[in-house]
């Protein structure tokens, strides 16, 4: 795991279509690998407070990433997994937060296949965070997942 405040690539919260609870997929993986039953970012619930398990409901979308970057259209490609916060706590503690939680996405597609060679898990705390109130800190509280590794 890498906890970085180096440049990552900054997505914003998914509309409709692009994001399960937990799990931002950036366009280019959702085109690629054909993700089209993903639920909106805005209506489903995020990692919880404080928290970096994996949801239930993301086990779905998690294998269909998996199998295409093990099997499908992306297979051998690299991934970034982008651990976020929201802006509650300190900025320490937020990217240990966000790295804890890309680390367990990271271990989720490990489990089920993926080379660890094709995947760099960083956190950006909640340097990018757009949440101003509780209304809305739920969407700061993912991983992100890219083409391509750290940096790229």
């Amino acid at each position: 795991t890498t906890v970085t405040s180096a440049a990552a690539p900054y997505m914003e919260p998914a509309s409709p279509g692009k994001a399960s609870s937990t799990i931002y997929i950036s366009d280019r993986v959702r085109e690629a690998c054909n993700l089209t039953a993903i639920q909106s970012i805005a209506s489903a619930p995020k990692f919880a407070f404080d928290k970096s398990d994996i949801q239930q409901e993301d086990s779905d979308v998690l294998a269909q990433v998996a199998q295409c970057l093990t099997s499908g259209p992306l297979k051998g490609q690299q991934v970034t997994l982008i651990g976020r916060a929201d802006p509650r706590g300190t900025e320490e503690y937020n990217m240990a937060l966000g790295a804890r939680r890309s680390s367990s996405v990271m271990q989720y597609l490990e489990d089920s296949g993926v080379s660890t060679s094709q995947m760099t898990d960083t956190s950006r705390g909640a340097l990018d965070a757009t949440g101003t109130g509780p209304h809305d800190w739920h969407l700061d509280r993912r991983v992100d997942i890219d083409l391509g590794g750290q940096g790229q």
